[in-house]
């Protein structure tokens, strides 16, 4: 059985991409009249919504903490997200990036500012292509600004794998099935913080210092295209006001 190679000789991937290459991105945000704050990014082929209410007074009283704000999320991969049929029923991989998630965006949130109250995050996977939890960080975040919710930064993420032996950026579905490592990562910039680190598969110590450096600066990129969207939105609101003044 031939086994597939994920990097040509000439050191490109499979969708052409070079090794420190990320997939091509699409940014919206405001997109839902309902929510407080929505944002909606394609990066490749994921294709990840999101809605954030709040802050809002706590409900019931008794979750509420005295001190901050309480941050809720919940991450859904919609049932047409993947090739088979997902259930739509909440699976504990999902639990478990709803977690994480939570704990990625949590630092960059000034939640002392809302004593008593909840900040709800709903990410829905609509399509996915390998690397949603980290799509969904960079959306959440977008989301979180567009609500108006103080920030202390942005939150990117992009994650870092080995195909082939070789380290690459933003591994689509079949690099992360078929690659030997593995290693989601989101920063805070303004903080100069990793808000998250997680790695599945072996690296040296070489390759881990050198994935996490790929990994800073493929977020930058992202962080860059981040804050391009949100000004975008914002400078198109200050004409339409203008023109009704």
């Amino acid at each position: 059985m031939s086994v597939q190679k994920l990097v040509n000789e000439k050191g490109l991937r499979i969708d052409g991409r070079r090794l420190d290459e990320i997939r091509p991105i699409k940014m919206e945000v405001g997109l839902l009249a309902n929510a407080d704050g929505s944002a909606y990014v394609e990066q490749g082929r994921n294709k990840v919504l999101v809605a954030v209410y709040g802050p809002r007074e706590a409900h019931p009283k008794y979750v509420g903490l005295h001190d901050r704000a309480v941050i809720r999320c919940r991450y859904h991969m919609a049932p047409f997200s993947t090739e088979e049929r997902k259930s739509p029923a909440p699976s504990r991989r999902e639990v478990e990036i709803s977690k994480v998630v939570r704990e990625a965006l949590e630092p960059a949130i000034f939640s002392e500012q809302y004593p008593r109250s909840m900040i709800d995050i709903f990410i829905e996977v609509l399509q996915s292509d390998g690397g949603s939890r980290c799509v969904s960080i960079t959306a959440a975040s977008l989301a979180l600004a567009d609500a108006g919710i103080p920030l202390r930064d942005l939150v990117a993420a992009c994650a870092v794998g080995k195909i082939d032996g070789n380290l690459a950026v933003d591994l689509s579905d079949i690099e992360d099935k078929l690659g030997d490592a593995d290693m989601p990562v989101a920063i805070i910039p303004a903080l100069n913080r990793i808000s998250l680190l997680q790695m599945d598969g072996l690296f040296t110590e070489e390759e881990f210092v050198k994935a996490l450096d790929l990994a800073r600066n493929a977020c930058m990129k992202i962080y860059e295209i981040q804050k391009q969207t949100l000004r975008q939105k914002y400078l198109q609101e200050k004409e339409e006001d203008n023109e009704k003044g």
